[in-house]
């Protein structure tokens, strides 16, 4: 789970990079802290390769620096994807128009609660909009950037827009793949869906997007920044959601209640059981 405004996490945050500058420091390595104001964890740069990307290093979009691009982005005119509604193209609903259920998740493609989400719980979902079960409305925001410094949840937004222009069926595999276990990036590691070379190497392993130049070159051009954008402002519309993954059936949260938040079902069949308690038959 990853909170918006939370004390606990933070605290948690700078305990796990504490506990990394102590293993760094065994091994001789040199380390240093890069701390940026009003930022909720500190990164590492660790020599020998394995510096972490920051706030900077963004590269969607040809000309400037990642923080120039994406300030640009904000104000710019959204390109909505095909396969979108609603003002800006920021709705986006996946499924049978006609299914009387409606499943909405808030999720960040850097948050690990919602990595831990989409692998135990993701072909679930995906296995119940086929079905008719629900359609699912996905509102996905880019807060963890601020919070962990980068541009990656911003970047990999943008990179899921050119794939919802392919077909619904290509963002929810592509968001499968950027959440899986092998390519999710580690949250105290590099920002690596900064790197579009990256989120193109993940998109090879879905096959309407492997190797279809349209879809590469608009991660490259950063068609979808804008939209990325204003995908992230309609997010932070929803002022009740406080934590990432968020899952509301029929407007009802799923999960157990904690003193950080809601936490999403970590199983499918936890997820399926509140989904039959919650249903409209």
């Amino acid at each position: 789970m990853s909170n918006r405004n939370s004390q606990a996490n933070k605290q948690a945050a700078r305990e796990r990079l504490r506990a990394e500058r102590e293993r760094q420091a065994k091994k001789e390595l040199t380390r240093r802290q890069l701390i940026v104001a009003g930022s909720v964890v500190a990164v590492l740069a660790v020599a020998g390769g394995i510096g972490l990307a920051v706030a900077n290093s963004g590269d969607s979009g040809s000309g400037g620096s990642g923080a120039d691009v994406w300030a640009k982005a904000a104000k710019a005119k959204p390109v909505p994807p095909a396969n979108t509604s609603g003002p800006n193209g920021t709705t986006v609903v996946v499924g049978k128009s006609d299914a009387k259920n409606s499943l909405e998740l808030f999720e960040d493609p850097r948050c690990p609660g919602c990595a831990a989400f989409e692998q135990n719980v993701g072909a679930t979902v995906e296995k119940d909009i086929s079905a008719g079960t629900y359609k699912a409305t996905y509102h996905l925001g880019t807060f963890l950037d601020n919070n962990l410094q980068g541009t990656g949840s911003k970047n990999a937004l943008s990179a899921l827009g050119a794939a919802l222009n392919v077909s619904p069926d290509a963002f929810l595999k592509y968001k499968y793949a950027l959440y899986s276990k092998e390519f999710h990036p580690d949250e105290t590691g590099p920002d690596k869906f900064a790197d579009d070379s990256y989120l193109i190497k993940v998109a090879d392993t879905v096959p309407a997007l492997k190797g279809n130049a349209a879809f590469q070159k608009a991660v490259k051009d950063g068609t979808y920044n804008a939209w990325a954008m204003a995908m992230s402002k309609e997010f932070d519309s929803h002022k009740d959601v406080h934590s990432t993954p968020t899952i509301k059936l029929n407007g009802k949260v799923l999960g157990t209640e904690t003193a950080q938040g809601p936490v999403a079902p970590s199983s499918a069949a936890d997820f399926s059981a509140q989904v039959e308690k919650n249903l409209k038959k």
